[in-house]
């Protein structure tokens, strides 16, 4: 069986978990999540070179196309659902496709994994180009869905990126930039949500937080592109305003009401003294951090 990616291998130098002790098996599986920062850190200038490819693709109106199956699929989802609140982008900047489609979230469809031709249709229908960047994500290196979306964006001159847990990889050997975390093999045998889906959350969370802080929607380490569409997120956005402008409590409510709850058009709204219509003219053509830095009356 030596022809198993490292992902569905047993792990020998564990001990059967059904003889265990359940203080055992916690303190097991702990010392082997310890494993996966390492792991992690040993890919860090591939995924240096993914944030600045990537970068480059977005400021030309690309798009970053997440692909997955099982828990890579909903890892893909997870990062595309929270983009746009965290850093107040479109919706259609960050994209996750997950094999056997948004059901699949939350019942399980091991089958569409195998479907290649899937893969490929996904990136037809979302009409890949050569401006968009796409992860593939695939613990063993081996999904099919994912192999056939990557061959497809790869045809269409999209960059390629793969993210696996097994080297050498049939996904390793597809893309432009390959990220390929060590964590070894698995405390329960073959169960990818473990360490290897750890592995690839830490890598995704760098990866997206890293081009959005190089896009400018980051001031200093501020999530200042937070939509107030609830009262825990109203609140967060009253104090990164605040904290930024230093205005008044009183000033800074009246500007994100008028900014329509939008950190970002509020905090330029308060620095430069304008109306909502022209903070966002001001922030569609600069930074928001070169408008800080420019003259409040200007």
């Amino acid at each position: 069986m030596t022809n198993l990616p490292t992902t569905e291998r047993s792990n020998e130098a564990i001990r059967p978990l059904d003889e265990l002790s359940t203080p055992e098996i916690l303190r097991l599986m702990n010392a082997e999540d310890g494993r996966v920062a390492q792991a992690v850190a040993h890919e860090l200038p591939a995924v240096g070179r993914a944030v600045e490819e990537v970068t480059a693709r977005l400021r030309g109106g690309g798009r970053l196309i997440l692909v997955g199956a099982g828990t890579s699929g909903r890892l893909a989802l997870m990062q595309a659902a929270e983009a746009p609140p965290t850093f107040g982008i479109p919706l259609t900047m960050v994209i996750g496709v997950m094999a056997g489609g948004p059901d699949a979230l939350i019942r399980s469809k091991e089958g569409a994994e195998d479907d290649a031709v899937g893969g490929a249709a996904e990136m037809r229908r979302l009409d890949v180009k050569s401006d968009d960047s796409l992860v593939g994500i695939s613990a063993s290196g081996r999904t099919p869905f994912v192999l056939g979306a990557l061959q497809e964006a790869r045809v269409r001159s999209a960059l390629t990126i793969g993210l696996c847990c097994d080297d050498p990889s049939a996904v390793s050997a597809a893309v432009d930039i390959a990220i390929h975390p060590l964590v070894g093999p698995e405390v329960l045998a073959g169960s990818t949500r473990l360490k290897a889906g750890t592995a690839q959350k830490l890598v995704l969370d760098m990866l997206t937080t890293a081009v959005m802080v190089r896009l400018g929607l980051v001031h200093q380490n501020l999530m200042v592109g937070v939509q107030g569409t609830n009262a825990k997120l109203r609140g967060r956005a009253r104090r990164i305003a605040a904290e930024v402008s230093g205005r008044s409590d009183e000033q800074v409510e009246a500007a994100l009401v008028e900014a329509d709850w939008s950190a970002r058009v509020a905090i330029v709204m308060l620095a430069r003294r304008v109306d909502a219509a022209q903070a966002r003219r001001l922030l569609d053509a600069r930074p928001l951090a070169d408008i800080l830095r420019g003259d409040p009356d200007e």
